[in-house]
């Protein structure tokens, strides 16, 4: 006899690839990602900003975790520039990491909002399907490790890719912002 049995639904998914997981397991590596979205930093610029907010690190572990970002794609070289015999490498990050608490009013708050979402999702992804879909299709099959593996799962990732990847293009493009402000 059970002592407990609920339903647990699915209210959340975080799509990554596993290697941008492992970058992302440090906390400073987040703080780092959150700073170079902002502003290209050298490497002692990244440690005094990460002291100003109370992680104080050597100079050559922050010039390891901006190598562990690096080496995940999430960060990229955006500059050199000479300075005392030197070079100086300015980095910057391509990756932006939102990592927020909804307050607990959210859910009731947006309950409309989340309503409009869906069933304009809805009508999106079905003209996605239908004028793309033999590409989704043709993509998930060349991702699942076997032949046993169903398709999709990765035919979800796909779809979710392509919506974070618009919104990501709309939102750097300033284009959130003007139909925000309409």
């Amino acid at each position: 006899m059970s002592l407990f049995a609920t339903d647990v639904s699915i209210k959340d998914v975080i799509t990554t690839d596993p290697q941008k997981a492992k970058a992302l397991e440090n906390d400073v590596r987040a703080k780092i990602l959150d700073m170079l979205a902002d502003e290209e930093m050298t490497i002692e610029r990244i440690r005094e900003e990460l002291e100003r907010r109370g992680d104080e690190k050597a100079e050559t572990t922050v010039r390891h975790h901006v190598n562990v970002l690096k080496d995940a794609g999430m960060v990229e070289l955006s500059r050199l520039e000479e300075a005392g015999g030197g070079t100086l490498k300015y980095y910057r990050s391509n990756t932006r990491v939102f990592s927020y608490d909804f307050p607990e009013s959210a859910e009731s708050a947006l309950e409309s909002a989340s309503e409009t979402t869906r069933d304009e999702l809805r009508g999106l992804i079905g003209t996605l399907f239908a004028e793309h879909g033999d590409e989704i299709e043709a993509v998930a099959e060349e991702m699942k490790p076997c032949e046993y593996c169903s398709t999709q799962h990765y035919e979800e990732y796909i779809v979710r890719e392509l919506l974070n990847r618009s919104l990501t293009t709309l939102s750097e493009g300033g284009d959130l912002d003007e139909l925000r402000d309409q």
